[in-house]
Order: structure tokens, then sequence, then C-alpha cells
């Protein structure tokens, strides 16, 4: 029959409109439901998944089929499964004679390609319509996908028992393993599970389950895709009982990926290292626990890559009650003394100070802030390496004041804090001291940023880059990032590799004066540079360490800010350092000297500083290079004596053929006074000569420790309206010694001894007058406010 002109093009219509449904009738994307976040070591090893939103375990898709559970799924499920287009005619004629001698549906004879259409429509319902719908999809699939993708995707979305969805999830679930560990019994029994899941609820069916499996055993063993004794083996294997429980290494970092909205993650963790970092946690744990001290931090990192070794947030034992969920590493806590090195090292490199130069440790009282050092003791001065090591706060906060607190300020968001909130003045001199807020993760990048600039130093052809530093990773797409090839090198960093050396050797001694002999305890097998900080009122003890390899940084407090006596850097978190660096592998544990960037000198023993032509004991000392443009020693001073040595003399008083002209090391009256209790080497100067009295000159033994010259002091008013009372303090080298406090030519009062005085100046400008009973003299003009 011949077919019209009209009819042939209906047709043609018709065949271009069910060709173009057929081309578009595939879902794209073919599954959308929500999965699970899913973290790995940089080996492979599971560390941890969470639920999905649906509250199934359903991991994202699989990149591979292992062999055993390939083998096992195809024998059961489809075996001509790379030779049908989807459709196994085959299959689908003996389903229809199984079903019409049962007299009811007992098999589909559905291939995986219809399985994976069924599964991603989730439609349960059995109907021939549904079937037909299934073969037209699965053809159509077969067209976009190969059998490989096809079976990824059979193998991801299966449903494999109670909410285990997907291979993956299904192996570590049942059998706590990945899913290329399987034995063969294993694959054989999650091979089963997706034609009947509910086999497996635990303690149901199991005989049944184990009946099945062991068919399809046979079945592998008859198709010599395993061997007898494996055969036998693998049927005498028992069936799973119940659920494990996924691994939950990292439980804070898992749920820090999965809030960022991430799937799968192959961290950089080493699983192995995060075992007994989380088993050190767990025994200091105890111990802290004992002071209601209920949360614990530790992170680990590769000091060369930046990348996290280990990631313990909190100590997950501690329970909800004490804040067991709360991720420390990246909660803002205050710094306390962890910063104070980052000074150290931005002086040496800009040349304003010399590893050893003489720090005042005095009373310091500036602008209203008075800082006190831990052990509330003074040194009156102190070597700057010391200083750091001892943690002292008075002589951080006067390195600051000569460095710059708003200069500071920006050199800390240079190295990667991302914490300063506010402005420079809000901060004050106190940023030193624990002032402002740090992040653990962001406080080891930056230490272990200044030792890969270090480690490089000589690796650049002496030279820098500044893109050394960079944040800590824990995921290899941006450790990648971080750590790609470039040639963009600077002949100056944020520190100079000098004196970074020089701020790591001057750590190698950390130690508190009050804990010196716990302090001897900590004391590593090999060399750690390592600082404690503890922020005011006991909430934050802090403890960072740095090698060559690895940096490791320890929080321990209570997340919702209690303080507790025992909250102290050196207690709480110097022990869990410590332990943690002995669970670390062996690596290179000493950090290069940078000679290129060094320089000898001569350097007074006594100050510290380049030695002036009055400095007797000279040493030659290699320091950074910077610091030859440091000044020289303002402390040794000549003086004239008499022929005994023992009085002060000039020219008015003696024969200037008698006068003996020596150098003397002398500091200003207010450190000397401390510093001589703590130096016995220390000479004081000679007193003058009684016919030579009033000769001398001025401020010689006298010294104003506050107010400062112009200082403007802010004053409240006490609760009857009057302005409330200043302190002033001065110091004098003669014990003895009296001074009389004038206000504006009005005698106030007198002192010996300790020389502090209580006035009550009115609002305005002022005149202070210090008269001894020598009759020496200080003059400083200051400025009472109210407002």
């Amino acid at each position: 029959m011949k077919l019209s002109k009209r009819t042939k093009t209906i047709i043609i219509l018709i065949a271009g409109i069910l060709s173009t449904v057929y081309f578009f009738i595939l879902p794209s994307p073919l599954f959308n439901s929500p999965l699970s976040t899913v973290i790995v070591d940089r080996n492979g090893e599971l560390l941890g998944a969470s639920v999905a939103a649906d509250e199934q375990y359903r991991f994202p898709e699989t990149d591979s089929v292992p062999y055993k559970f390939k083998k096992a799924v195809l024998t059961f499920e489809d075996k001509r499964f790379y030779f049908h287009p989807g459709v196994d005619i085959i299959s689908i004629i003996r389903a229809i004679k199984q079903n019409l001698t049962a007299g009811k549906i007992v098999s589909g004879g559905s291939t995986v390609t219809m399985q994976v259409i069924r599964l991603s429509r989730k439609i349960k319902e059995r109907t021939f319509i549904e079937k037909i719908k299934e073969i037209i999809l699965a053809t159509r699939l077969e067209l976009s996908y190969s059998k490989d993708d096809i079976l990824k995707m059979y193998v991801s979305h299966a449903p494999f028992g109670a909410n285990v969805v997907g291979l993956d999830a299904a192996a570590w679930r049942w059998f706590g393993v990945s899913p290329d560990k399987l034995s063969w019994a294993q694959a054989a029994t999650l091979a089963v599970l997706p034609n009947s899941p509910g086999l497996i609820y635990p303690g149901r069916n199991r005989d049944t389950l184990r009946k099945k499996r062991n068919k399809l055993l046979k079945k592998l063993f008859e198709q010599n895709i395993i061997d007898y004794e494996t055969f036998k083996l693998s049927s005498d294997e028992d069936i799973p009982e119940k659920p494990k429980p996924f691994p939950s290494l990292a439980p804070h970092l898992l749920m820090r990926i999965s809030e960022s909205g991430m799937q799968i993650t192959k961290t950089t963790l080493d699983a192995e290292i995060q075992r007994k970092v989380n088993e050190t946690v767990r025994k200091h744990y105890k111990r802290l626990s004992g002071n209601y001290i209920h949360n614990l931090a530790v992170l680990v990192a590769d000091v060369k890559t930046g990348e996290i070794l280990a990631y313990v947030g909190n100590y997950v034992g501690a329970g909800k009650n004490n804040a067991a969920d709360v991720d420390i590493i990246t909660s803002e806590r205050s710094t306390g003394s962890i910063l104070k090195p980052f000074l150290y090292a931005a002086m040496l490199s800009d040349g304003d100070l010399l590893p050893n130069t003489l720090v005042l440790d005095i009373p310091t009282r500036i602008g209203g802030y008075t800082p006190k050092n831990y052990g509330r003791g003074y040194d009156g001065a102190v070597p700057a390496k010391e200083a750091l090591a001892r943690s002292l706060n008075i002589p951080a906060v006067r390195m600051l004041k000569q460095y710059g607190q708003e200069k500071f300020y920006h050199k800390l968001e240079d190295i990667g804090l991302t914490t300063l909130h506010y402005p420079p003045d809000h901060y004050g001199l106190s940023l030193i001291l624990g002032g402002c807020e740090g992040r653990l993760d962001e406080i080891c990048a930056a230490y272990a940023s200044a030792a890969r600039t270090l480690n490089n130093y000589e690796t650049y052809g002496f030279r820098y880059k500044k893109s050394d530093f960079h944040p800590l990773c824990f995921d290899f797409k941006t450790s990648k990032r971080y750590n790609k090839n470039n040639d963009d090198f600077d002949e100056n960093s944020f520190f100079s590799a000098s004196a970074v050396w020089f701020t790591f050797n001057a750590m190698l001694d950390v130690e508190r004066p009050d804990d010196e002999l716990n302090w001897r305890m900590f004391r590593s097998s090999e060399p750690v540079a390592w600082k404690t900080g503890t922020s005011f009122g006991f909430r934050d003890a802090w403890s960072v360490g740095v090698t060559p390899e690895y940096v490791v940084g320890v929080w321990a407090g209570n997340a919702d800010g209690e303080g507790r006596p025992g909250i102290v850097g050196i207690k709480a978190a110097a022990p869990v350092l410590f332990d943690v660096f002995s669970v670390l592998p062996d690596a290179e544990n000493k950090f290069v000297m940078p000679e290129a960037d060094m320089a000898e000198a001569e350097i007074c023993k006594e100050s510290g500083y380049i030695a002036s032509d009055n400095c007797i004991n000279v040493q030659k000392k290699m320091i950074p290079a910077s610091g030859l443009k440091t000044s020289s020693c303002p402390y040794h001073k000549l003086v004239h004596l008499d022929k005994s040595l023992k009085f002060r003399v000039n020219a008015s008083c003696e024969n200037p053929e008698d006068i003996k002209t020596v150098s003397w090391f002398v500091l200003p009256p207010a450190a000397e006074i401390y510093y001589k209790q703590k130096n016995a080497f220390y000479r004081c100067l000679p007193p003058y000569r009684s016919d030579c009295a009033g000769d001398y000159d001025e401020n010689t033994n006298m010294e104003l420790i506050y107010p400062f010259k112009n200082t403007k002091i802010y004053v409240p008013a006490d609760l009857d309206g009057k302005l409330g009372k200043t302190v002033f303090e001065a110091a004098h080298r003669n014990k003895n010694a009296v001074i009389y406090w004038y206000v504006d030519k009005e005698l106030k009062g007198k002192t010996k001894g300790i020389h502090r005085i209580e006035l009550r100046p009115g609002k305005g400008k002022h005149i202070l007058t210090l008269i001894d009973d020598k009759g020496e003299k200080i003059v400083k003009e200051f400025e009472i406010l109210n407002k």
C-alpha cells in the first residue's frame, strides 16, 4: 500500500517527536539525593562520615568498583551486563516463565542498568507499565554512559540494609573496612543485599542471608572466579550481627567540612598520627578534668607544606554539657603571651634590637596601663632573649612601645591573623599580652610560616618568598595552590631568616621563673622551639612548638570561658605539647643557622648592645645583619675617681693628676634597684667625696618612674564627686635617701626607701618637683583629666 505524502509527513513528524522525547527523556542529573560528608586521610583511610539530610548514610559516588565486588554483583545480578543494550531479553523471557509458573511475580528480569533507572526514579511499584518505562530509560542510559559508569552508579546508589546506601558506606558499616579490602565472603554478602536489603537487619534472617551468600560463592567457584579453598573458607565466614560504627577520628574537622557544603574530601591528615594524638588528648583530659578543665584542642602540621596532619578540635569525651562539640581550633580566644616571639623577631628584623640587648624590667605605667610580670617581681633589666624565654610581661610591653603598637598590629595581619577586628588603638599595648584574640590554626600557621622562611632561605638562593606565609590546609587542593612552584622571589620577608633563627634559638629554653622545676621536666629529647601563653583570668592556656619539620599547637581551658587556677600554659598545655612531639615520626630537628643573613660584631657583654669605646668586656658575636645599625652601648660611662677608687671626684675638688678615669656600667636608678639584687657582679657608682658634694651632674642618682614628661592622666571621680588619687613613683640609687615631693611648689610629702606617694592634684596642668636630701632635683610637667 502506497502511503500518501501527508501520511509520510505525519509519520516522520511522529518519529521525530518520539526521537526527541527519547533523547531528552533521561533526567539530568540522574540522582539528586542528599549525600553524606565523608573525609579520608592522605592515604585514603576513612576518618569519618556524617549522615545525609534524609538520615541515610549515602557516600558520594564511587570512582571505581573493586574487583571482588564487581565479580560478585555481576554474577548475582547481571551476568551478561557487558553484552546487552540495557535490557537482557533472555532474562526477561526466563522471568516471565518463572512468574507464570509461580502464579505471582517472583522475578523481574531486571538488568543492572534497569535497576539504576528504578533507583533513580525512587518508584517502588513493580507493575508492567513501570517495567516498560524502565526498559526504555535503560536503553537510553546505555547510549549516554559507559558500562563501567553505569555499574558505578548502581554500586553507589543501591540499598544495603538499614539506612545504608552505596557500597562505600556498606563496606564500612557492616564490615569496618574500605571496599577494596573486602574479602570474597564479604563482597558476596554485600552483592546479594540490594536484592533483599531487609535481610541484614541486626539479628534478623542471618541464616537466609548466609544461604544466599554461599549460593553466590558456589557460582563464583563454578565459574572459576575463585578456587576451592577460597570457596570453602569464605563459606565459613560469619555474617555480621549488627552495624559497626563509622570511624570518628576527626569529628570536628568532619563538622567543619560538612558545614562548608563539601561532600567527600581527601584530607592531608595522617590517620596513624591522628590516632596517637587522640590517645594523647584522652590521657591528658583525665588529668585536666580533675581541675574542672574540660576542653582541650591539638593541631599538628607539616612545616614544609602547611598540611595539617592531626586535627583534634576538642575532646569529645567531655560531653555536650562541657561544650565538647565546640571546635576550639577555629574559635577566637585571648592569646596571652603566645605572640611575643613575633615581636622579638620583628624587632630583630628591623634592627631595633640585638638578641641580648638589655630591656628594662621595672615598675611601669603607660597611659594608665600598668603591666605586671607573671611572678609579680622585677629584674631591673634583662637580656631580650631571656625576657622572651621567661615570658616577662613588662619588657614585652616596653619593647612594643619602642617598636610601635600600630606597626606590630599590621605585622600580625601580614603573617595571617584575621582576628584583629578593631583598630590598633582599641588594643593598645595589651596587644602583646593577650589583649587580642587568636585562632589556634592561624597562630600555628604563623609559626610554621616563619620556620618555612628559615628552612627555604638557602634553597631560594638567600632570598625569600612572602608566599611562604600562608594558612594551614586540610585538603590537597588547597595545598597544591599554596605550594605551587614559582619564581616570585623577594629580597625581604615579614621576618628575616636570621631573626627567625635567633627567635627560635631563644625559644629552645622557654621557662617561667616560678615553675623552673616543672619546666625542666619538659625538656624533650629533641630541640623544640616552644612558647606558652596564659590569658588574663586563667581562661586560656596555650603552647606552640616548632621544629624544622613540624608545628604543634595546644589549647586547654573551658570553652565557656570559665577560669581555673590550673589553666596556665606551662601546666595545662605544655605537657600535652611534648607528649604529642614524642609520638611524631623522627625528623630533622635542628634549624640551620643562616650565616648569609648574619654579621659578626663586637658586643658589650653586660648590655648586649654593640660595644662602645667605653665597654670593657667585649665579645665577638654573630648577630642579624640588620643589627649593625643599632645604637652602641648607652650604659658604659666614664667616671672620675680618686686614688682609692672609692669616691667620685672632679677637677674642682681633686688634683687632675690624681683623678682616675674608669669605665663604669651604670643602669638608670629605677633599674639599678632591682638589677643589683639579682646580679652580684653589678657595682653601684661610688658616691661623691664629701668635699665634692653638690658638684655632681643633675639626675645622676634619682629617676621619676611615673608620670612621664607631659603625661596626661585620666582620674575618675570618687562617689563624693571629688577626683580620685593618683600614684606617683620614683627611684633612687641610695636606699636611705629621702625625696621631697612638690606639686606646683607646694610640699605634698616625703618618702624614704620605697618612693611611692598618692596625690590628688586638681584638674589641669601641674608641675611636679622632686628634691632629695642632697639637693638633686627632677622637674616634670603633667596634666590631670577627668573626662
